[in-house]
């Protein structure tokens, strides 16, 4: 009887938990809705490292003047979102202090901006890379290029642990990278390739992954443009062209309003 008594008390409390600290479990409605407030926007290379060379502009430069005007067109007509800047000038943040400073800031989004180069001067489009190992081998020479940055980092050996970007051996430890953003980021690239190809026009490569330094790091969703092939000569002069580089920006620009309005609306 007393057990009896006893398995009863015991089912009795279970069935209060829900009364006694209902008020303690949060549900969907009681959760802060999420707000985009920081962007990091990150001209590539820069200062002493040129980046890819076409047969008259070199990377650094293009890469620079979209990412201003992205940035301007954002503090323009969101204002409610800060705009962080890796660099704002002809200088050279290291690999490692771009998704640093992003990380820092608490930032939201990572947008690294740059341009492509091929030995194939027929070579031609846009792409958008989010962190990922999917296809790998295909993507390895443009991952290396970029990667290779820190070899111009004095102590770069000790700065990152021995990594060699041109040993594929090297990339077994992105393996053990975060899925935790790659949905967003992957969100944000499509936007921005549906934009270069629907609204100004372009040619889309697609989306695509790689083991790029500056995706694996960041502590948020991130993803890398490439505006174009510098190899190609219609392309080059297209992104040398005030017109080009503000269609480019302004479809960057769009893209980043687009997925700040369905993350939040999520």
């Amino acid at each position: 009887m007393e057990r009896f008594q006893n398995k009863k008390f015991i089912l009795s409390l279970i069935l209060m938990i829900p009364f006694l600290f209902g008020g303690f479990i949060p549900d969907e409605t009681m959760m802060p809705a999420f707000r985009m407030k920081k962007i990091v926007l990150d001209a590539g290379h820069g200062g002493k490292d040129p980046g890819n060379l076409g047969s008259k502009s070199r990377e650094k430069d293009i890469n620079l003047a979209v990412t201003l005007l992205v940035g301007k067109y954002i503090e323009q007509y969101m204002p409610d979102v800060e705009v962080i800047y890796t660099r704002k000038d002809d200088t050279f943040p290291s690999l490692k202090d771009r998704p640093r400073i992003a990380n820092n800031n608490k930032a939201d989004l990572f947008v690294s901006i740059h341009s492509n180069s091929a030995a194939s001067r027929s070579a031609f489009g846009t792409e958008t890379f989010i962190m990922g190992m999917k296809h790998f081998e295909s993507n390895f020479d443009i991952i290396k290029r970029e990667n290779s940055v820190m070899l111009l980092e004095d102590g770069y050996q000790e700065k990152y642990e021995g990594f060699d970007p041109s040993s594929p051996e090297s990339y077994i430890m992105f393996n053990l990278m975060s899925q935790a953003f790659f949905e967003n980021s992957l969100t944000l690239a499509d936007q921005i390739e549906k934009q270069f190809k629907d609204r100004v026009g372009r040619k889309s490569r697609g989306v695509k992954q790689g083991p790029f330094y500056v995706l694996w790091t960041p502590s948020m969703p991130s993803v890398l443009v490439e505006l174009g092939f510098l190899s190609n000569s219609s392309e080059e002069q297209f992104l040398m062209s005030k017109q080009g580089q503000e269609y480019m920006a302004s479809a960057i620009f769009r893209s980043i309003r687009d997925y700040k309005n369905e993350i939040e609306g999520n």
